[in-house]
């Protein structure tokens, strides 16, 4: 077929090889020619242009560049053949094809420094972020601006009533290691009835509402930051601004809301699995039955624990939901930033969970509920 490239090898009077090219040389066609030609390894004396068709600049540059490194003569080239390779003879350039890379001696403290500088911006856009939400907060407060009730409702289903199995899963595993973990050293000491204490207190004070911190930050705060990110993305945002609808009232409160009203009941019911599941492991290895376990639990385990997990998880909730709606909000340009505002929002809410977790547990120390 004359529209597909082609070449065939042959031999002149002289018994030099002769590159012979048939077909259209263009951009649709050449490339599947390209590789085959940098594949040659015999010595090219001539090139033949006679049975090839239409040619555009893609093609000239391929019988070009293959005549200047085989050293070889181009013939049977039409006029506008001829013309588009004389044009490209006086191509060139002894440039690097990809930038010089520096020392990384060099490049780590320039990335460092990148980060810094950039540090004073980001948080000014924090701040800003963090007004609008107050401000649009006061006016649905106000009744100037009505609660979305229904969006609020559907982002109660997903951050929580969907959570359900995974984090109930991931705490029934964990209250198993624990308490295991636990039976092993404490065993060792003879103290192996306190493998009770140990896991109804750090289910209830710790790890129940820590852990579902971290999922929630996983799955809710990546999807607040992926779906408003997708939506900036494809000018949703803009659309919405343009017909009177103030997306801080339409998608972030509601997000933020759910996030805060979900978590206590979340990290409770983490907490509640994290002890059966000690429970469970106990039965078969400390031999405490399923039941006493669980009646030793309300004798070993201070109210004030309780409170102290279920303190903490609405600020945990709304630095997850803040996090992914902020990030989700800056996404802008390409496809591309949607994954890495994601992947920002995700690392900056677990980040933070654990930094104000360990603020409280040094204020709770304090006031002597430690």
């Amino acid at each position: 077929m004359r529209d597909r490239a082609d070449f065939r090898l042959e031999t002149d009077a002289e018994g030099r090889t002769v590159l012979a090219l048939s077909g259209n040389l263009l951009v649709s066609t050449a490339g599947f020619l390209d590789p085959q030609l940098r594949a040659l390894d015999q010595p090219i004396a001539r090139i033949d242009l006679a049975d090839a068709g239409e040619i555009d600049t893609v093609g000239a540059w391929l019988v070009w560049r293959l005549a200047r490194d085989h050293g070889a003569t181009i013939a049977g080239a039409d006029e506008m053949a001829a013309r588009l390779i004389s044009a490209l003879q006086g191509a060139g350039g002894d440039g690097d094809i990809a930038p010089a890379r520096h020392p990384v001696l060099r490049r780590v403290p320039e990335a460092v420094g990148a980060y810094v500088s950039a540090l004073p911006a980001s948080w000014v856009r924090l701040l800003d972020f963090l007004g609008a939400l107050l401000i649009s907060s006061w006016t649905i407060i106000r009744g100037r601006s009505p609660l979305r009730m229904h969006a609020v409702v559907r982002q109660l289903e997903l951050v929580g009533v969907s959570a359900l199995g995974i984090v109930g899963l991931m705490s029934f595993l964990v209250g198993i290691v624990i308490a295991q973990q636990g039976a092993v050293q404490l065993q060792d000491l003879g103290f192996g009835e306190l493998t009770v204490n140990l896991t109804g207190r750090i289910s209830f004070r710790e790890l129940g509402i820590l852990m579902t911190a971290i999922m929630v930050a996983g799955r809710s705060g990546s999807s607040f930051a992926a779906q408003i990110g997708t939506m900036k993305l494809t000018e949703e945002i803009d659309a919405m601004r343009t017909i009177g609808v103030s997306p801080m009232e339409a998608l972030v409160i509601p997000r933020v809301l759910a996030a805060v009203l979900m978590l206590p009941l979340l990290g409770f019911y983490s907490a509640i699995l994290a002890i059966i599941g000690g429970a469970f492991i106990s039965t078969i290895t400390l031999d405490i039955p399923f039941h006493a376990f669980l009646l030793r639990i309300q004798d070993v385990v201070p109210m004030h624990d309780v409170w102290v997990g279920l303190v903490k998880a609405p600020f945990f909730g709304f630095i997850i939901a803040v996090a992914g709606c902020y990030q989700g909000m800056q996404v802008q340009g390409n496809s591309e930033e949607v994954g890495l505002r994601t992947t920002i929002a995700v690392v900056q809410a677990i980040f933070a969970v654990i930094v104000l977790d360990a603020f409280f547990a040094v204020f709770f120390t304090e006031v002597g509920w430690g």
